[in-house]
């Protein structure tokens, strides 16, 4: 049963997070340490993706894993030595916080891509786990610091409006070159836009707005069967884009300028950046974070 056959839509279950990458762009880090690990202040960029998914409320997790991502399913499992250490010793506050991450009983489930084909192959190797019904994708290395979160505001539109929901951001036009650049149809009817079309990293001077898309997806179950004949793109990878601009042409598409603040966290500079944007705004490290780097920049 697609969308178009109800009147209510769908409630969006489950979330599909693609962690097969490599993380060059951050390499030697991720060398040893799956770069969705790497940490942001105290947390590893992972576990902001996972609340973020929650508040969202996605029952269920698929993390499209490859090799030596072993690391992210023991994140989430029980570590009893430690557990027992932390209970000894009266760490009762840290306890909790680790506790909170835990799997709860059939949250998450790990399928593995085994090559490298691009992210719209990741998402395709999700697709049992999925089935037929409505999903979230959230990438796992864009962190967006917001409340309500990215993917709780991209499902409200969603509820409303049905079909599919993208999450776009404004870029500068000389950048649009390096994102998926959605086309819009009409009008902006408050922070969102109906769409007629996108394109995966266009040409300078050729994008059709400047639009990107954020990493974060409501889309319905027809974009597997679409995937799994999609050809190769961009880099010589499957692109979701593609696969979605295909299914554009028979299902309607809606962009969501989401409110907050994006943080690419698969490049150094970016996790850098998403590293003391969150650190000044925690109430326990804000004041000490702050001095920390104005003493950094005043020794230069």
């Amino acid at each position: 049963m697609s969308f178009v056959e109800t009147q209510v839509p769908r409630k969006v279950r489950k979330a599909v997070l693609p962690v097969a990458g490599l993380g060059t762009r951050v390499l030697p880090g991720t060398k040893t340490t799956p770069k969705e690990l790497l940490n942001v202040v105290d947390r590893p960029i992972l576990s902001y993706i996972v609340e973020e998914a929650r508040e969202a409320g996605i029952e269920h997790i698929v993390f499209v894993t490859g090799r030596s991502k072993g690391a992210i399913e023991d994140y989430f499992d029980h570590q009893i030595e430690l557990e027992a250490q932390l209970e000894a010793k009266g760490k009762t506050d840290i306890l909790a916080q680790m506790n909170s991450e835990l799997a709860r009983a059939g949250e998450m489930s790990f399928t593995r891509q085994m090559r490298p084909l691009g992210l719209g192959h990741a998402i395709w190797c999700a697709r049992d786990v999925v089935g037929d019904e409505p999903f979230a994708v959230l990438l796992p290395d864009v962190i967006v610091d917001a409340r309500p979160g990215a993917l709780s505001q991209l499902i409200e539109v969603y509820g409303r409006e049905g079909g599919n929901v993208i999450g776009v951001e404004a870029v500068p036009e000389a950048e649009t070159h390096k994102y998926g650049i959605i086309d819009p149809a009409g009008e902006a009817q408050g922070r969102t836009r109906r769409m007629k079309g996108m394109v995966e990293k266009p040409a300078a001077g050729t994008a059709p707005s400047t639009l990107a898309i954020s990493g974060r997806y409501v889309l319905q179950p027809e974009i597997f069967s679409i995937l799994e004949t999609q050809e190769r793109g961009a880099g010589g990878e499957i692109q979701l884009t593609d696969a979605m601009a295909r299914l554009m042409k028979s299902q309607p598409f809606t962009a969501v300028q989401y409110e907050g603040a994006t943080h690419d966290c698969g490049d150094k500079i970016g996790l850098l950046r998403a590293n003391v944007a969150l650190a000044l705004k925690r109430a326990d490290l804000g004041v000490a974070a702050r001095r920390a780097i104005e003493e950094a920049l005043a020794a230069r």
